[in-house]
């Protein structure tokens, strides 16, 4: 009797070869062409980033936390302050609206300057709703993180992304970036706002990008930017590296006459 012939598995069909520690290199370059695949097929040129807290609420959804906390149900000091600072959530929602109102003004074959965010809440939520409301496309680079965090529902559906390495996701927020707004955050903002100044300060990054702080209150009391100046870390000039607004009027009418001005005519990925 003939024993049925065996053939050992193809290499790309090994998950136990794909997990491993040899195939790290594998997994980090399917996190590069994966996404370029989608945005091409898309035809996704550019975006504008949305950074921010995870943690802030809608201002309905605060409203309702803060009258469950004056019954008795919740931190009442808390729920205020969730409450103030949903004023971020609502002022992240109608910026993205009106910036993607305008960039579908654009081009109607092309995707000009797509609103894009970490694919979370709080913020991101806020900026891919806006996008939503308004009819456009946006995208949602998420990452695997040990506490349980869901795509938000507004992102849209071909372009969410969920990341397993950090430094991957961040390449996709400036690769394809041509302005970033930044809202007030934490670890992770600062993080992903601190290495786009680097990069644009260091000119590693070659592209103009606008860059706005919104909430400078918040700002000034977090970031003591003039301190750097006076310590001697940084220079007078870089100063200039970030427009610093509480209005959505003003954050649209500038990041519209920057990318008017220094992005419209280049349209595509770059650094």
């Amino acid at each position: 009797m003939n024993k049925p012939k065996r053939s050992a598995d193809k290499a790309y069909n090994s998950a136990a070869f794909l997990n491993s520690k040899n195939a790290r290199a594998l997994r980090i370059l399917a996190e590069y062409l994966e996404p370029q695949s989608r945005f091409e097929q898309q035809k996704v040129e550019d975006t504008i980033v949305f950074m921010g807290s995870a943690r802030f609420l809608a201002r309905a959804e605060a409203e309702a936390a803060l009258q469950r906390a004056r019954a008795g149900a919740g931190d009442l000091a808390q729920a205020q302050e969730a409450l103030r600072m949903s004023a971020y959530y609502e002022s992240a929602r109608e910026l993205a609206f009106r910036l993607t109102q305008w960039s579908k003004t654009l081009d109607a074959n092309e995707k000009r300057f797509v609103v894009c965010t970490g694919g979370g809440p709080g913020i991101m939520e806020a900026a891919n709703r806006g996008a939503s409301e308004a009819r456009g496309i946006n995208v949602g680079l998420g990452v695997s993180l040990p506490m349980e965090q869901h795509d938000n529902p507004f992102i849209t559906r071909e372009l969410a992304f969920q990341f397993h390495y950090f430094f991957m996701r961040k390449f996709w927020f400036a690769y394809l970036a041509k302005a970033v707004i930044i809202f007030p955050g934490g670890f992770g903002t600062l993080d992903e706002l601190f290495e786009l100044l680097t990069l644009v300060q260091t000119r590693k990054m070659t592209k103009p990008l606008p860059i706005v702080l919104f909430g400078t209150e918040f700002w000034r009391e977090v970031v003591n930017f003039d301190a750097l100046v006076q310590h001697g870390t940084i220079s007078a000039k870089d100063l200039a590296l970030v427009h610093r607004t509480d209005s959505v009027d003003g954050a649209c009418a500038w990041i519209v006459e920057q990318l008017s001005e220094f992005a419209l005519d280049q349209p595509g990925a770059m650094l």
